[in-house]
């Protein structure tokens, strides 16, 4: 009988990782009582081990937002261009000066 699957919220996933870090009983232990593969848990358990610097303020990764300034400055730049190849086009009668 294959099992359906199903998605296990954060409360949950720590939990189970909590109680595997604490070492109180083995993995297949708590597979069986919490209904997990023993492998899930080995992974919860390695997930809340690396990240749990973050919880105490540890270094952040370097942020992904874009620099703002480099993006506006290229818009500026296609901008230009398109408009450049725009007139060029419309010069060489290429293009329609209807738009």
């Amino acid at each position: 009988m294959k099992r359906t699957r199903r998605n296990h919220g954060a409360t949950f996933k720590a939990q189970v990782a909590l109680a595997a870090v604490k070492g109180d009983k083995a993995v297949a232990e708590l597979a069986e009582h919490f209904h997990v593969h023993p492998t899930q848990i080995t992974e919860w358990k390695q997930q809340l081990l690396t990240r749990a610097v973050d919880v105490f303020g540890g270094p952040k990764p370097p942020s992904e937002a874009p620099d703002l300034q480099t993006l506006h400055a290229k818009i500026g730049q296609l901008t230009l261009e398109n408009d450049f190849l725009d007139g060029a086009l419309t010069t060489a009668g290429l293009r329609s000066a209807k738009r």
